[in-house]
């Protein structure tokens, strides 16, 4: 196995083209690749068939009530419509059809509570859960085509309210529990609901935690299109109670029936709105429909994660607020007879080793997680996960943004023991499921680059006028072809869908990433076309810098943006965390980092040209991320230039900027 980094000597001036050399790759072993689910011969099978490629798909992954009569109808483009005429049940082919076929004793859900509690949800049993749930819906007159909104913590009941929507044609709108009432209020207005599912509260770092005082909140003022909110007791926090209108959940589903017949809906029924976080003004209700967001779930599941269901645990550490935990903790796996670990906490509550105790406890065979958790225990060190037996896994996957190739090596070697292949998927909310990732048992993994679009998939690298760019050149993100997973459009804004994703390239799909094709052709993610930065007309990627100071065996974590400079138009400035001993030394009460800042512009200048050598390195003990693990980059660039630290509302811990802006004084 290949250890050594590939660092290219680049003369000054050379841009983008000739960044992000990796040499080292990783092919799958001679046994990984036998009893691989998928096989090289997939690609070729996909190009061959077309769309009929994914109607045999649909067929094999999904039980229809109804077939369809046409694959894709895409005469009113960018509007698809995947598998017309067909007629589906997303909590059918979730729940109820494992039962039948004998699977009901299948554990579906190992829920890990923050505080230890935990529950074990056979498929049988989260079938009648969900029944239950659909009655007692129905029964507070929510019917098909009205919209939900479901604002829970980690727990169970946020599973089972999303497919008891889905059961009767009800749409979902799931809010992540982070955000504020204020934001929670938007996204219930956009969508008009008719009904809140929330939690007393839940449990973060250890102490208990309020969720329902922001629901009261966003509906304080009566103008709600609210009729009901449904109640979970989780952490038995004291709540103020609206009679009427409020209700316990253990008073209303638990007692509710469980016979309950589900019906097939039609194939473009809208399944779930999404609210992207982040922006500014309305907020922006990403919709996706039932056949073929479920289609494309299910096969990518099975096909990225190797998922075999009668002999897998599978984890996705994300949270059910965001698209990963829609598609990759409750559709996906579900609709795949999966076994799922779903857990509430943080992952250093009680202790730094908890994801790894996890993984022992159920013998997780399969872990999704973000880059940015990877990295923060990169930088806690080596020896805790080394306490846990971790044998049981199989294969590993990142999300969320581009994984450094020092972060891919060591979620290889420390967590996977140097033998599981990793997945390095790129997807949004928007697509619905992933589109660019290795295949384990087929690809020759390469550490940091997403690599290929999957089968059935159309993505290419085009430059400022919408041409493909030729290996080893850099330019934006695009899907040539429609898929079956796409978003249908934004919720009630049909000319902002168009606006936004298909207005920059004719005919096709943009949302705003960077890429790059390296030597051999594989894609490599650079994020957002806004984090590139102009150094003296140079085009550098933040990713690409950030992954370079990852590379230095003193930093753990690091940030980057381009701040603006009157001599180069914009310069590299880089926050940075180290590592173990280093951080000590460094972050100490009146330390010299002029040793380590030195060594650090360096060895950027190394890795990637002396263009790229930040302006300034700041040591830092912290970053400032979201309740989801994402950098505020934004809060670093008003540190960068000197202004005014902006909104700070969202961040886990608040007081991390007042220490960053600090130290820059220092």
């Amino acid at each position: 196995m290949a250890e050594e980094k590939s660092a290219p000597q680049q003369a000054d001036g050379e841009a983008l083209e000739n960044l992000l050399h990796e040499g080292r790759q990783f092919p799958p072993s001679d046994q990984f690749a036998a009893n691989a689910v998928a096989k090289p011969s997939l690609y070729a099978e996909a190009e061959s068939a077309g769309t009929e490629f994914w109607a045999r798909q649909a067929r094999e992954m999904l039980t229809w009530e109804k077939d369809f009569e046409q694959t894709l109808d895409w005469s009113e483009a960018p509007f698809a419509k995947w598998f017309v005429g067909g007629k589906v049940n997303a909590a059918y082919n979730a729940l109820d059809r494992h039962v039948e076929a004998g699977n009901g004793d299948r554990v579906a859900i190992n829920f890990e509570g923050e505080p230890g509690d935990v529950r074990q949800i056979t498929y049988a049993e989260l079938t009648d859960l969900v029944k239950q749930a659909a009655n007692a819906f129905e029964s507070l007159g929510v019917g098909k085509g009205d919209r939900v909104a479901i604002y829970l913590p980690m727990i169970p009941e946020a599973v089972v309210s999303m497919l008891a929507c889905a059961r009767i044609g009800a749409v979902h709108s799931v809010v992540f529990g982070g955000f504020s009432s204020d934001a929670l209020r938007n996204r219930i207005d956009d969508a008009e609901a008719k009904l809140v599912v929330t939690a007393d509260g839940t449990y973060r770092r250890g102490n208990p935690s309020s969720l329902k005082p922001a629901v009261d909140e966003a509906l304080s003022d009566g103008k709600s299109t609210i009729e009901h909110v449904l109640v979970v007791q989780r952490n038995e926090e004291p709540v103020d109670w609206t009679e009427g209108r409020d209700l316990w959940w253990h008073d209303t589903v638990a007692k509710a029936g469980k016979d309950h017949t589900a019906v097939g809906h039609d194939s473009e029924h809208p399944l779930y709105i999404l609210y992207t976080s982040g922006t500014t003004g309305k907020p922006k209700g990403i919709l996706h429909t039932t056949g073929g967001y479920l289609t494309q779930t299910a096969f990518t599941h099975k096909t990225v994660f190797d998922l075999k269901p009668e002999q897998d645990v599978y984890w996705c550490a994300a949270d059910i607020g965001w698209v990963t935990g829609h598609s990759y903790i409750t559709y996906g796996p579900l609709l795949n007879g999966a076994s799922v670990v779903m857990y509430e906490g943080t992952p250093d509550t009680p202790h730094r080793g908890r994801w790894w105790e996890i993984v022992e406890k159920y013998k997780v065979s399969i872990l999704y997680a973000a880059p940015t958790a990877i990295r923060t225990m990169m930088k806690w060190g080596d020896d805790i996960p080394a306490k846990y037996d971790l044998s049981s896994l199989r294969v590993l996957g990142s999300v969320g943004e581009p994984i450094n190739p020092e972060a891919w090596m060591w979620y290889r070697k420390v967590i996977g023991s140097g033998r599981t292949p990793v997945v390095d998927t790129w997807w949004q909310t928007e697509t619905g499921a992933i589109m660019i990732s290795p295949l384990p048992g087929v690809t020759e993994a390469k550490p940091g680059a997403a690599q290929a679009a999957l089968p059935g998939i159309n993505a290419d690298v085009v430059d400022e006028s919408g041409q493909s760019v030729p290996n080893g050149s850099g330019g934006y993100l695009v899907i040539r072809e429609p898929w079956p997973a796409m978003l249908r459009g934004i919720w009630g804004d049909p000319q902002r869908y168009k606006d936004t994703y298909w207005s920059r390239f004719e005919g096709m799909y943009f949302a705003g990433d960077g890429a790059k094709r390296d030597e051999d052709g594989d894609i490599w993610l650079l994020g957002r076309v806004d984090d590139v930065m102009n150094i003296s007309g140079h085009r550098l990627s933040t990713t690409e810098i950030e992954s370079a100071l990852v590379s230095h065996a003193a930093v753990a974590e690091s940030a980057v943006v381009g701040a603006n400079d009157e001599t180069t138009g914009q310069a590299v400035v880089a926050f940075v965390i180290l590592r173990g001993e280093d951080a000590k030394k460094f972050t100490a009460e009146g330390a010299d980092t002029s040793e380590i800042v030195a060594d650090l512009r360096n060895h950027v200048g190394r890795e990637i040209g002396p263009i790229a050598k930040p302006r300034q390195v700041l040591i830092v003990s912290e970053l400032p991320k979201t309740r989801s693990g994402k950098i505020m980059r934004r809060l670093l660039k008003d540190v960068a230039e000197n202004r005014e630290v902006g909104d700070v509302s969202t961040l886990a811990d608040t007081s991390v900027m007042n220490q960053i802006t600090e130290g820059l004084k220092k």
